[in-house]
């Protein structure tokens, strides 16, 4: 990060420009500030296209034979490439940036095998197509054939990118229970990223939690309220961290973490019973924060936006 960039980050924080999805207000422009009107959403056949000061930034993307939704390209402020990879081994079936479960109710609804479970699509809207945050809201029934189906789901996705340096992606989502819904306990559960290889630990990219534990030794199956995970491509510093909101159950969570480039806040490894109970009719709500940075942890003041989304 340059010194004007870090002067500019200062500012940013002081006038509390990235406070709980407030909405940017200053006298003058702040420099390396976006303009209100820079963000863009286009809904397509099959994603939700967003785009950043007429820059792509991220899809969201919904295609009938997809084992559930998912952000690919989710792009860095300074390279233009994605921090996330689509599929790469080993496990492929890690797309992107995306939510999913295992072990529910017999079914799989995060390894590839449309059969074992899939989470489909019902409804998508843009509520916010441009100005300074785009907004859009998406319903999912979880489903596979011959069972009926456990949850259905709704999400309510926002999109800001406070300064050139920075993409949030606020994710939220309530789990109803269809029927009485059994959770074995699993290590591929809810919300979770796949970074790019190029970015991971194995190639010398910084994985760290809220305590400064780094890599996958020191932050698997660790509590903490965020993780980053940053690197250096083509010269050029780039990161994305996941914050866990605090008013989710079971936090802080305990993290499920690989050096090869994945990481998630997955609770669900470490049930008490081995398994979760979630009568009918029951609602679970989550909120995560996604933040695409430039620099690493310090110069992007990961500790200080989550202070900020979770004061």
């Amino acid at each position: 990060m340059t010194r004007l960039q870090r002067v500019t980050w200062s500012i940013v924080v002081a006038v509390g420009l990235l406070g709980g999805g407030c909405t940017p207000k200053q006298a003058e422009p702040v420099p390396g500030h976006l303009d209100e009107g820079a963000l863009r959403a286009q809904q397509m056949e099959d994603r939700v296209r967003v785009t950043v000061d007429g820059a792509l930034f991220t899809e969201y993307k919904y295609a009938d034979d997809q084992k559930y939704p998912y952000f690919f390209p989710v792009r860095g402020p300074r390279t233009g490439e994605s921090v996330t990879t689509e599929s790469s081994e080993p496990w492929p079936h890690h797309h992107s940036l995306f939510f999913g479960c295992d072990k529910v109710n017999g079914g799989n609804y995060w390894q590839e095998g449309l059969d074992r479970g899939q989470i489909v699509p019902q409804e998508t809207h843009i509520r916010q197509a441009s100005g300074d945050a785009v907004v859009f809201t998406q319903t999912s029934r979880w489903q596979r054939p011959g069972a009926p189906a456990p949850f259905l789901d709704e999400r309510r996705i926002r999109i800001t990118a406070p300064s050139a340096g920075l993409r949030i992606i606020d994710f939220e989502i309530t789990l109803t229970s269809l029927i009485d819904v059994r959770i074995q306990q699993t290590n591929h559960a809810l919300f979770s990223a796949r970074m790019v290889p190029a970015l991971s630990a194995d190639s010398g990219g910084t994985l760290v939690n809220a305590s400064g534990q780094v890599g996958e030794e020191g932050t698997w199956g660790e509590p903490s309220p965020w993780i980053d995970y940053w690197g250096v491509r083509a010269g050029e510093t780039e990161g994305l961290a996941i914050l866990n909101h605090p008013a989710n159950r079971w936090s802080p969570p305990r993290w499920f973490t690989r050096n090869y480039g994945f990481f998630s806040p997955t609770p669900m490894n470490w049930l008490e019973g081995g398994a979760l109970h979630l009568p009918k009719g029951e609602k679970l709500h989550l909120r995560y924060r996604v933040v695409v940075h430039e620099g690493d942890t310090e110069a992007a003041g990961i500790q200080r936006l989550y202070d900020r989304y979770a004061p």
